[in-house]
This record gives structure tokens, C-alpha cells and sequence, in this order.
């Protein structure tokens, strides 16, 4: 199946789009700039192509999206048309950031990933790729990424082809984590691992025992 990343000139973005381009998938990142999106797809190299979102919300049959979380209401609901009938995976994490460091904000519908299902009714949301970091994912050196990551939603023929699609990357497992009701204390979580990652100055990653 093609995939394509919303928000793919990111660095979110463009590390999934790199890793799985490499990993053999047709991609196509999707930017505001389909110049930039273009741009960023030639530095990637072969397999992967660029446009505006509304290009790549059309090429995918699996949809990433990877875009900043201030903008993530608006975007969904301006392509919902496009990215009906298909799979929309959700890694957006609601933070915020002051002195303290990282915090899980509070978002009306519970978490993005059921933002994205309450304006994409006729897509089948799945939220994952919440805790990989992009630093590793943009590494060269680093050749497999030894990390988990949840999976959930609501539509079990959905989640198994994210984390299908996530086995693709090297080193990286997808789990299922339970419906998409359960997405906002995955989401949140990532602010546990920024502070690990500070404190520690790693790149932390989470792994399920015993699955």
C-alpha cells in the first residue's frame, strides 16, 4: 500500500518517511509547500516523492500525520474528503513546554487521536509512532531502532496493518494497545520520556515485556 506523510518535512515526518522509503514503501510527504515537500523528498532519495497535503492526503492508502498539534484540528477537517475510506495514523502529541520542561495538555475530545476520529468519520483512526525519536529515526549510523511501539483503534483489520507497517522499520515492534479511547495517556506519555531523555541524555524508547 502507498503511504503518505502529513506535515513530512517535519522532523517526525520526514524520519518515518525516510525509514520506511528505505524499508522498500512508496511514500509521498505531503508539506503546506509542496516546493519544500519536494525538496526534502529529492534529499530522501528514491521511493519517495512530495507534494502539498491535499497530494498526499490523496496518494495514501495509509495516511501518517505528523503535523504540529496547533494546527491539527484545522488540517484534518480541510482534507476529511480526501482521507475518507482509509487508514489515518495518528502520532501527534498535545504538549506543552515551560521552564519545568514538557507537559500532556488537555484536549476536549481526550486526545488527538480522537480529535482526528471525531472530524474524519469516514476514516479509520489509529493512533502509534508516539515515543520513536525522530533524532534516531534521522540517524544514518543507526541502522535499527530497538523499540516498541503501541498501536490502538477501534478497527482490528486497521491496527494490524500499522503494525505491519511499523515492523517494517528496522528493530521496531508495533503492539496493540487497546482501543483508541486509551490514545491520551499514550500521547501524554511522551513527556515522561522528554524528561528521561534530559535528564539521561539518551534517546529513550519503550519496550513491552513478555508479548
Amino acid at each position: 500500500m502507498n503511504v503518505s506523510v502529513l506535515g513530512g518535512t517535519g522532523e517526525q515526518g520526514r524520519g518515518l518517511a525516510q525509514r520506511l522509503a528505505r524499508a522498500g514503501q512508496s511514500v509521498m510527504i505531503g508539506s503546506r509547500s509542496a516546493d519544500r515537500a519536494q525538496s526534502i523528498a529529492a534529499e530522501i532519495g528514491s521511493g519517495v516523492a512530495g507534494g502539498s497535503n491535499e497530494d498526499a492526503a490523496r496518494f495514501g492508502d495509509i495516511v501518517i500525520v505528523a503535523v504540529p498539534w496547533d494546527g491539527h484540528r484545522e488540517l484534518l477537517e480541510s482534507l476529511a474528503a480526501d482521507l475518507a475510506g482509509k487508514i489515518v495514523v495518528d502520532c501527534v502529541n498535545p504538549l506543552g513546554f515551560d521552564k519545568q520542561g514538557a507537559f500532556a495538555l488537555s484536549v476536549e475530545e481526550g486526545s488527538a487521536a480522537q480529535q482526528a476520529a471525531s472530524v474524519l468519520p469516514d476514516s479509520s483512526v489509529v493512533a502509534t509512532f508516539h515515543h520513536i525519536s525522530a533524532v534516531l529515526l534521522l540517524d544514518d549510523s543507526v541502522s535499527s531502532i530497538e523499540t516498541d511501539v503501541l498501536v490502538l483503534g477501534d478497527d482490528r483489520d486497521a491496527t494490524d496493518a500499522v503494525q505491519a507497517l511499523a515492523g517494517r522499520i528496522g528493530g521496531i515492534r508495533g503492539i496493540y494497545g487497546g482501543r483508541l479511547r486509551n490514545a491520551g495517556q499514550v500521547e501524554a506519555f511522551t513527556a515522561n520520556l522528554i524528561s528521561m531523555n534530559r535528564r539521561y541524555k539518551v534517546h529513550a524508547g519503550v519496550r513491552v515485556t513478555d508479548v
